[in-house]
């Protein structure tokens, strides 16, 4: 693949390191923080950075584990979260090649579709299962994911990159 001039070439990325920032995700969502409908999904955002980065490595299987485990957590109906999740994992897989073309912003622009699709299958599950409405503020959730995606960008390709070596040998 030929990269846009100025992007510098990444390092492979360290399966554990990835398993790892999933499991911190994962572990992010369960803390305690309120039951507020605008809280960002923080392993939405980190699922759908690795299944477009490392799309071979973090698929739809994944995103179905995770999504299982934040129904058990959230006593939500089983497979809400599952479904959410395997579904924007799999647009996000659909997408990946094409998104990487883009400026950072503008690629949280491209996934902000996505997540709002995400919350609104959640919400439409939860809904035919008889839960009740959480209000307007869910749609503050994926604008706010979408903004996390810069930040989520730069701390997860940060161990990826290489240091800057001139060498006048080399043109990499």
């Amino acid at each position: 693949m030929i990269l846009p001039r100025g992007d510098a070439l990444l390092l492979p990325a360290n399966p554990l390191f990835v398993w790892f920032t999933l499991l911190l995700a994962f572990l992010l969502n369960l803390v305690p923080l309120g039951r507020v409908p605008a809280m960002p999904d923080f392993l939405a955002v980190v699922l759908v950075f690795w299944n477009v980065h490392q799309a071979r490595r973090v698929g739809v299987g994944a995103a179905f584990l995770f999504g299982l485990m934040m129904d058990v957590h959230d006593g939500a109906v089983l497979g809400q979260h599952a479904l959410a999740y395997t579904l924007l994992s799999f647009f996000a897989i659909t997408i990946h090649r094409r998104l990487l073309w883009f400026t950072v912003p503008s690629q949280a622009v491209q996934i902000l579709p996505l997540f709002f699709a995400a919350h609104l299958v959640s919400l439409v599950v939860r809904m035919l299962a008889g839960g009740m409405f959480p209000g307007w503020n869910l749609l503050v959730a994926p604008v706010i994911e979408a903004l996390l995606w810069p930040i989520a960008t730069w701390l997860l390709l940060a161990p990826q990159r290489r240091p800057p070596d001139p060498d006048e040998n080399r043109p990499l």
